[in-house]
């Protein structure tokens, strides 16, 4: 079972699928096809977290393979400029992760070559396909056309975005998938590619202050990271996580927790739109956003005290701040701006083996930066890390830049247990929205009972930060919206549709496979 956010990348998975590979087989091939269909949301130029659960062991395992700050980076890059200034420019861009990541979970728990995995984005990327109108609405958007090459890619010969059903063809993608096909993952952080990135990250929107710092060392130093994954409980049932430099997972297990003592759900459909339910939930994501903005980073830089933040004493008192009938005045930290452009999928294959991934380049389009003969996009994920440096004495400055470490993250891909049976695999992207969507996701199955194709379409809200700057969807009924504004609540409409949950799911009892893909995106089901 696949679900992903495009028709294309969910065939890319099924076709490996059929050819005799796993779930992490299936994982690449979807990753890959992604690069090509959703250019705007994720691919080898950025990075991903991939959460795999192994049927014949048992065990759960954590995959980061996050993009990380080059050795010359510096606590105070980005305080000078604003995040719109550095969002584009090779300052921003991270070493990437992706291909590595999936390199070495392929070569660790696949069954298949790399080669034979990029066969489908390479058909894709040279045959083309046809544009979807999720695809078209992020081409209108100016950064899908910052630089020479992305305005040749994505621009017709009017000089006008690509609309839905325009053919998409990308040579220099499918040159560069067939490099690596024929070399390995080296040819992209040591060979030719790597001299590419490079040289592309040089360009600035903002001056000499705003060239990339990469070097060919940092990309052939590239490592990604195994990482104990995270678990925590909730209703009977058992969550396995990320762990850091993740926030999400972390943020997930907090706020469930705190939610233990309230009676969420009593109804089908109702517990998590009800708004006293919404008011608490708002509050306890406002708290976990306090703790993520002071303690989450890459684990090198601070050791964040996980077991503590974790620990059912520390969420019952931080429960107890909540109260049913207003909002809290203050929470906390706030945390700065964060891309809400990101892709998620799940799969599982025949043997129970399961991916759940989610993966991204940060902004829509990332840093607009296409290397020029090589056809993907540069991420700028280190505008993640803090703007202005905070370590100070009330303040370990966790998320501050450090040469080498990763930008914290709000990427949650995750497992649900019921006793020792995989049950569920879902996530979603959205940035820091990633949080509530995933939290309002485990509350509809868990606390109220529903479907999971229900579930991923009921209507969002997300808060933002420990102020708790709450977006709503426009489908959210007014009478709640009053209803929480009432009680204080810092209520914006958000500009489009929260999050795209991709879901697979085995019942306990039956073993009967189903999957649900958000309609917010061009979501698809396959089953094979």
């Amino acid at each position: 079972m696949v679900a992903a956010s495009h028709p294309l990348a969910a065939q890319a998975g099924m076709e490996v699928l059929k050819a005799g590979g796993n779930a992490v087989d299936a994982a690449a091939a979807i990753q890959f096809a992604l690069n090509v269909v959703e250019p705007q949301s994720s691919g080898i130029g950025g990075g991903a977290f991939l959460l795999i659960h192994r049927a014949e062991s048992g065990e759960n395992l954590a995959l980061d393979a996050r993009e990380t700050a080059p050795a010359a980076a510096t606590a105070d890059q980005f305080a000078a400029h604003s995040y719109a200034e550095n969002s584009v420019s090779g300052l921003a861009v991270g070493v990437p992760g992706t291909l590595a990541g999936f390199a070495q979970a392929q070569r660790r728990w696949g069954r298949l070559t790399l080669a034979q995995v990029l066969q489908p984005a390479i058909r894709l990327a040279r045959d083309g396909f046809a544009v979807t109108p999720y695809l078209a609405h992020s081409l209108a958007s100016p950064r899908a056309a910052l630089q020479p090459e992305t305005r040749a890619l994505f621009l017709n010969a009017s000089g006008e975005p690509l609309r839905a059903g325009d053919w998409l063809r990308q040579p220099e993608l499918a040159h560069t998938f067939e490099l690596i096909a024929r070399q390995g993952p080296d040819v992209f952080y040591r060979g030719e590619i790597a001299r590419a990135i490079v040289a592309a990250q040089q360009r600035s929107a903002m001056g000499p202050a705003g060239v990339g710092r990469m070097t060919l060392a940092d990309l052939s130093g590239y490592r990604p990271e195994w990482r104990k994954p995270l678990v925590g409980h909730y209703r009977g049932a058992t969550l396995v996580s990320m762990p850091p430099p993740s926030s999400g997972g972390v943020a997930l297990l907090q706020v469930l927790g705190m939610l233990e003592r309230f009676p969420l759900g009593h109804a089908p459909g109702f517990g998590a739109r009800d708004p006293e339910a919404v008011h608490v939930t708002i509050e306890a994501l406002r708290l976990a956003m306090a703790d993520r903005a002071r303690w989450l980073g890459d684990p090198a830089a601070t050791e964040a005290p996980l077991e503590h933040l974790l620990s059912p004493a520390y969420l019952d008192s931080l429960s107890r701040l909540i109260d049913p009938r207003q909002r809290m005045p203050d929470a906390g930290h706030a945390s700065g701006q964060e891309g809400l452009h990101t892709t998620h999928f799940s799969v599982v294959d025949a043997q129970g083996n399961v991916v759940s991934c989610t993966s991204t380049v940060e902004d829509a389009w990332g840093s607009g930066i296409l290397v020029p003969g090589y056809g993907f996009l540069l991420n700028n994920e280190l505008t993640d890390f803090n703007r202005v440096p905070r370590a100070g004495a009330q303040d370990p400055g966790a998320n501050d830049v450090r040469p080498g470490l990763r930008p914290r993250s709000s990427m949650a891909p995750t497992l649900v247990f019921r006793g020792d049976r995989w049950w569920l695999a879902y996530g979603s992207p959205g940035g820091v929205t990633i949080i509530s969507s995933v939290l309002e996701t485990t509350q509809a199955l868990l606390d109220d009972g529903l479907p999971a194709d229900t579930a991923v379409r009921l209507p969002r809200y997300a808060v933002l930060d420990a102020e708790g700057h709450t977006l709503v969807e426009r489908e959210l009924p007014r009478p709640l919206l009053d209803a929480l504004t009432a009680r204080g609540h810092l209520l914006k409409e958000a500009d489009g549709p929260i999050g795209s949950v991709q879901v697979v799911g085995e019942d306990p009892v039956t073993h009967e496979r189903w999957g649900a893909a958000d309609p917010r995106r061009d979501g698809t089901v396959l089953r094979f």
